[in-house]
C-alpha cells in the first residue's frame, strides 16, 4: 500500500526533482568557473527573498507567468498547444495602452476597467485567430501561434516608432520607441510601498476561477474531454472544433490580460527594444514552463509561477553580486526549462502506460469471466 502511494506521489514530485537536478548541475558549472556555488546560491536566495522589496519583485515577476500559465492550462487541457503567449501579451498591452492614452480625463477606476477589458479582448482575438485556423483549416497551432508572435512584435515596433510614439521623444529628437507615460489615474493600486500591485491578486483570483471553469462547469468538462480523447468527444457529440478554438481564445484572453496588467501595474508605458523580450521578459514562454511545472493545474500553477519568478529575480541578483556571465544565467534557466518539460513528458508517458495496462487487465478479466 505504501509502495503504491509512493508511485502515485512520484510524478507530482518530478518537477521539483528536475529543479534540484538543474541546480546541482549549475553548481558544477559555477565551480568550473571558479565561483563558490554556495555563495552564488546564497546570493540567489537573498535576491529573491532577502527583503520586502526582493519578495515583492519576485511576486511581480511571477504575475505575468501566472496569467500566461492559466491560459496554457486551458489550452493544453483542450488538446491544443499555445506557443503564442509572447504575442498575446504584447497585443493585450498595446490595447490597454491605447485605451488609457485616449481617455486621460476619465475616472481612474473606469480607465483601468476598460483598459483591462480591452487587453483581454485583444489577447482573445489574437489567440482566436490561431483557434479558427486550427478548427476550420487544420493549421498546426504551434506554427500559427509562433507566426502571430512575430506579427505582434512587428506591429508593436511600427506603432511605437510611429502613431503611438511619445510626442515628447519626437520633440526632443531622440525618437526612443516608447509611448507617453500613461495617466497616473490608470495605475493599478500598489499593495505595499514596493512595486507589488493589484495585478498579483487578480491573477490568483483568476486561478481559482479557471479551476472552477475546468472542473465544475459543463464547458470545462467538454474542453477536457476534447483534450483527453478527440475520438471519445466526437462519439459523445461534442463539437470538438468549437472547443479547440475556444481553448485558444481563452488562452489568448488570459495572456492579453496579463499584458494589460503589466503595462498598467508595472511599466506604465509601452516600450520596445525591437523584440518582444524587451517588454515581456520572455513571460510568454516561461508561462508555459510554469503551467507544466504546476502539472497543468491552475492552482498548481500559482506556486510554480512563484518559484520561477524567484529563480528569475534571484538569478539577476546572483549575476550582479558574483560577477557571473549572463550566458551562465541563461544556461541555468534553459536547463530548468528542459528538465521541467522533460519531466512532464515522462509523467504523461507513465500515466498513459498505466492506463493502457489497467485497460488490458480489465479486458483480460472480462474474457476470463465470460469463459
Amino acid at each position: 500500500m505504501n509502495q503504491r502511494k509512493l508511485l502515485d506521489l512520484l510524478p507530482r514530485l518530478t518537477p521539483i526533482l528536475a529543479v534540484l537536478i538543474s541546480l546541482l548541475v549549475g553548481a558544477v558549472m559555477l565551480a568550473l568557473l571558479g565561483t563558490n556555488p554556495w555563495e552564488a546560491y546564497r546570493a540567489l536566495f537573498i535576491g529573491a527573498f532577502g527583503s520586502t522589496n526582493a519578495l515583492a519583485d519576485t511576486i511581480v515577476k511571477a504575475t505575468p507567468l501566472l496569467f500566461v500559465g492559466l491560459g496554457i492550462c486551458i489550452a493544453f487541457r483542450g488538446g491544443v498547444l499555445n506557443i503564442g503567449g509572447e504575442g498575446q501579451l504584447v497585443t493585450g498591452a498595446i490595447a490597454a495602452t491605447a485605451i488609457a492614452l485616449s481617455v486621460p480625463n476619465w475616472p481612474g477606476w473606469l480607465i483601468i476597467l476598460v483598459a483591462l477589458l480591452a487587453g483581454t479582448l485583444a489577447g482573445a482575438i489574437w489567440g482566436g485567430i490561431a483557434g479558427l485556423l486550427k478548427a476550420h483549416f487544420n493549421v498546426n497551432e504551434i506554427l500559427s501561434t509562433i507566426m502571430l508572435n512575430y506579427i505582434a512584435v512587428f506591429g508593436m515596433n511600427y506603432l511605437l516608432r510611429g502613431p503611438m510614439m511619445d510626442p515628447l521623444q519626437i520633440k526632443l529628437g531622440s525618437f526612443t520607441p516608447q509611448t507617453a507615460r500613461l495617466p497616473r489615474a490608470a495605475d493599478l493600486p500598489r499593495l505595499i510601498p514596493t512595486r507589488l500591485h493589484l495585478g498579483a491578486v487578480i491573477a490568483v483570483i483568476l486561478a481559482v476561477a479557471v479551476y472552477i471553469l475546468l472542473w465544475r462547469t459543463t464547458i470545462g468538462f467538454r474542453i477536457r474531454t476534447v483534450g483527453k480523447s478527440l475520438r471519445a468527444a466526437l462519439a459523445a457529440g461534442v463539437r470538438t472544433k468549437r472547443y479547440m478554438a475556444l481553448s485558444l481564445v481563452l488562452a489568448g484572453a488570459f495572456a492579453g490580460l496579463g499584458g494589460a496588467v503589466e503595462v498598467l501595474g508595472l511599466h506604465h508605458r509601452m516600450f520596445t527594444d525591437g523584440s518582444a523580450f524587451g517588454f515581456t521578459g520572455s513571460a510568454g514562454f516561461n508561462g508555459i514552463v510554469a503551467a507544466l511545472f504546476g502539472q497543468l493545474h491552475p492552482i498548481g500553477t500559482i506556486p510554480a509561477s512563484f518559484l520561477l519568478g524567484a529563480l528569475l529575480t534571484g538569478a539577476n541578483k546572483m549575476q550582479r553580486m558574483m560577477q557571473i556571465p549572463s550566458a551562465l544565467i541563461g544556461a541555468l534557466n534553459g536547463l530548468i526549462v528542459l528538465l521541467v518539460v522533460g519531466s512532464e513528458f515522462l509523467r504523461r508517458h507513465r500515466i498513459k502506460h498505466t492506463q493502457s495496462a489497467e485497460s488490458e487487465r480489465a479486458e483480460t478479466s472480462a474474457e476470463e469471466e465470460e469463459a
